[in-house]
């Protein structure tokens, strides 16, 4: 298996650039995927100083619905109008981010969505190659959708989404975000676009679509910027239990979430940043 990010928060690569987003291109499985593209056209000219070829890719994989993993679909299927997109059949839906908690609660709706940004035209362009899904997807006998990630009764969220039920703002209870899972024989590789409804919870439902198997990476945005203290500890803690080979936190993780994991694994954490690719 190969993965390069394509778009990452951070980059120490010449000739790379980074914006608040994430792109991963991986080959494995003899397919060559592309998890997330971003929030602007940005991953396809990163693509295009790394040499990876993206008219070549096999099929894509949109995690959620917010324009910093969806940014540059449009971008892609003008390069590749033919291979399918798998996006969750709730991730058009135009939602809010709220900072500071709940409405009502203190939180504050941010002025501008933070879902997908597609112009009419575009969608309109996307749409023979958008394949929606909802549960479990299985591409190959390796490779699974998860569908909506399953949330746990312990989960609490570190931010708050609306989104427009037709007449009011309710809350988005963010059942538009899926993995990508890769089962090689040395165990499952996890990907996670923000985890939103929890890493933990994306670990658990990745390791539901193959029982029984180990876990050999997670690559994920684990949205613990603005977690507790005590809520990061027990999240790094609980990814140090699943014993895995490799931990790359990235994106909207936060540094400090960062830190600790990287404190806690040691060698196994992999801080990755745009431009960075991993042969394993």
């Amino acid at each position: 298996m190969k993965f390069r990010f394509l778009i990452e928060n951070k980059t120490d690569n010449p000739g790379i650039i980074a914006e608040h987003g994430l792109s991963v291109y991986i080959e494995a499985q003899g397919k060559k995927i592309l998890f997330d593209a971003g929030a602007t056209n940005l991953f396809a000219a990163n693509a295009a100083t790394m040499k990876v070829d993206l008219s070549a890719v096999d099929f894509a994989v949109i995690s959620h619905g917010h324009y910093d993993h969806t940014g540059g679909f449009p971008m892609f299927h003008q390069i590749n109008p033919e291979a399918p997109i798998y996006i969750h059949r709730n991730a058009l839906r135009v939602s809010y981010g709220c900072e500071g908690g709940a409405l009502g609660e203190g939180g504050i709706l941010d002025k501008e969505p933070c879902s997908i940004a597609w112009k009419e035209e575009e969608l309109k362009a996307l749409s023979p190659q958008l394949m929606f899904t909802d549960g479990p997807f299985k591409v190959s006998e390796n490779i699974i959708i998860t569908g909506t990630v399953p949330v746990g009764d312990d989960f609490v969220p570190t931010e708050h989404f609306y989104c427009s039920d037709g007449k009011d703002l309710v809350e988005d209870d963010m059942s538009h975000e899926q993995c990508l899972v890769i089962r090689e024989p040395e165990g499952l590789y996890i990907f996670s676009g923000c985890s939103h409804r929890g890493v933990i919870n994306a670990i658990n439902a990745g390791k539901a679509m193959f029982p029984g198997e180990r876990i050999a990476a997670l690559v994920a945005g684990m949205h613990l910027y603005s977690a507790s203290v005590e809520d990061r500890k027990r999240v790094v803690d609980e990814i140090a239990g699943e014993n895995m080979d490799t931990v790359m936190p990235v994106h909207c993780t936060g540094i400090k979430a960062i830190c600790d994991l990287k404190s806690k694994l040691g060698d196994k954490c992999f801080v990755a940043t745009a431009g960075d690719e991993y042969l394993v």
